[in-house]
């Protein structure tokens, strides 16, 4: 069975597999460590398969437990309210931390102003498949 032939220059495919199986690598790590996401390396991988190899690709979207999250990112740019809670939960506790153990300075508030901006974005996705009109 041959691979059917994927997006990208064929020149770029090696650079989008290796870098795929990269991220895959993380994703795993990422289920694994406490403090490192999984799935956001999994919609990477996906993405650089998409370049490289339709059967990795489809092997991640068609995982019975990570697929569904990966597939509704890429399709609709959801994430689930569960994901959301706990997104936006780490980096309060990320700041809370940081403020604990550092004074304030530029950085600290401009780190403050990135996460602000990152939970805002994480809030504004939908749930789900968006709704036909």
């Amino acid at each position: 069975m041959t691979d059917p032939q994927p997006k990208g220059h064929p020149l770029t495919r090696p650079f989008f597999f290796v870098l795929g199986l990269m991220f895959v690598g993380l994703g795993v790590l990422g289920y694994i460590l406490p403090v490192m996401p999984g799935t956001i390396f999994l919609i990477m991988a996906a993405g650089c398969f998409a370049r490289s190899s339709r059967r990795l690709e489809a092997w991640i979207e068609g995982h019975p437990k990570y697929g569904p999250t990966v597939v509704a990112w890429r399709r609709h740019g959801a994430i689930p309210r569960k994901a959301k809670y706990l997104a936006i939960g780490m980096m309060t506790l990320s700041f809370a931390a940081l403020a604990i153990t550092h004074p304030p300075a530029l950085w600290f508030w401009l780190t403050g102003a990135v996460l602000l901006a990152c939970a805002l974005f994480v809030a504004s996705r939908p749930e789900g498949p968006r709704a036909a009109p």
